[in-house]
């Protein structure tokens, strides 16, 4: 008798009427949520309109799930069109089932069609919502802990996650729970973030390859904790040799990115002001209008205060006035 566990839910979905609501697609919702709001705040930090994040996140997340919902049926065609299987299945994507690699690769796809609409440098925007995107993956994968799916190795710790289902080839018992591992490693690669980029100043997409760099070392160890079915080259899971090649290009990147573009960009979001705010904004136009009017009273008064010749010659009479006088009042003294 385990005397303590991490208790499966018994049930992923609840019914509100006939309309389903799945605890996996919840996770996901709250993560994208986060990644916007956080990536917001960092992003008009830098010197960028607020909306602009989750303008290009409109594109950016419905490519994202595409490309990871396909990353996964690639890898893991066999549950899908192998024999007894139904290929219909491989559009529920409400029933688990997306690659972190794919979503990144096609996700960077509808992130870079937004900044090119804007006008905005991709890597730039890819900076601010790195973070957000590592916790985005953090509250994602609770959905995994809704499905119960992507556990480890058995075990009796004290936090052992308890499997109760037995579809799909699952066994009822106590398992390493991958999920919570990976989940907080994800936290811990956001804050790694933040502080790097504050302590560093990391601009030109720097800050989002150490968050995949990051992430990928993370992945490959609890990638090897799992024991769910997957594709092995050389003894190794697909995903861990996929972990391990992208971790290489991400300190290639920055590594060559840090030599020929250093520091930060002056400019992310062309004709926004330095807090950030647009300055098409029409608080930021009445103030211009404000300064505008401003500066044209100061030259009116500026030119109206200029003395002119006529001014200078009406002075100089004024001033030999009182001279004239006094030499005819001393001649006048003197004939007396």
């Amino acid at each position: 008798m385990e005397l303590a566990y991490i208790p499966s839910p018994a049930r992923g979905v609840l019914y509100l009427g006939p309309i389903p609501l799945r605890g996996y697609a919840f996770c996901i919702i709250i993560g994208v949520f986060v990644a916007v709001w956080l990536g917001n705040k960092r992003w008009v930090a830098r010197g960028g309109r607020p909306g602009t994040v989750a303008d290009i996140a409109v594109w950016a997340v419905p490519f994202g799930l595409v490309g990871g919902r396909l990353y996964h049926v690639i890898t893991d065609y066999e549950l899908y069109f192998s024999e007894g299987r139904d290929w219909v299945d491989a559009f529920k994507i409400w029933e688990g089932g997306l690659g972190i690699w794919g979503a990144i690769a096609l996700g960077a796809v509808g992130a870079w069609i937004g900044c090119r609409r804007r006008g905005i440098p991709l890597p730039a925007w890819a900076d601010a919502v790195a973070p957000g995107i590592a916790f985005a993956q953090a509250f994602g994968r609770w959905g995994n802990w809704f499905n119960q799916e992507l556990y480890g190795r058995e075990t009796h710790v004290p936090w052992a996650l308890h499997i109760t289902s037995s579809t799909d080839g699952r066994v009822p018992g106590y398992y390493h729970p991958t999920f919570l591992y990976e989940s907080l490693w994800c936290v811990g690669v956001g804050f790694l973030v933040i502080w790097a980029d504050r302590r560093f100043k990391l601009g030109h997409g720097r800050a989002f390859a150490l968050y995949v760099a990051a992430y990928c070392v993370g992945r490959a160890w609890i990638e090897y904790m799992r024991v769910d079915d997957a594709h092995h080259i050389l003894g190794v899971r697909l995903n861990d040799w996929t972990a391990i090649g992208v971790f290489l290009l991400a300190v290639v990147y920055i590594v060559l990115s840090s030599r020929k573009r250093p520091g930060r960009e002056e400019i992310v979001e062309p004709g926004a002001s330095d807090t950030g705010t647009g300055a098409d904004d029409p608080v930021d136009l009445g103030k211009d209008e404000d300064k505008a009017t401003t500066d044209k009273a100061t030259a009116s008064g500026k030119a109206t205060d200029k003395p002119t010749d006529r001014d200078k010659d009406e002075a100089e009479d004024e001033d030999a006035e009182p001279s004239e006088k006094t030499e005819s009042a001393a001649e006048s003294a003197k004939k007396v």
